[in-house]
């Protein structure tokens, strides 16, 4: 169980999107929650990857060699 408390702002704007979709409010918590925990876990990956210096190529490199065309 959590409990948070928001802004009136936010949270007349997460009140009025549950009214308008008829999710719950705990809905969009739990989602925006879900998602933040998401990006920052690429985002850590991310950084740890650069953190080897391991070779890189660019995007157009990378579809060359797989093969794809724009």
């Amino acid at each position: 169980m959590l409990g948070i408390r928001l802004e009136p702002e936010l949270e007349e704007k997460l009140d009025s999107l549950a009214k308008q979709t008829g999710r719950s409010k705990s809905y969009y918590a739990r989602e925006a929650i879900r998602q933040y925990l998401e990006d920052r876990e690429d985002y850590l990956k991310g950084i740890a990857v650069l953190e080897r210096r391991e070779p890189a190529i660019t995007l157009d490199e990378l579809e060359r060699r797989l093969g794809f065309s724009r």
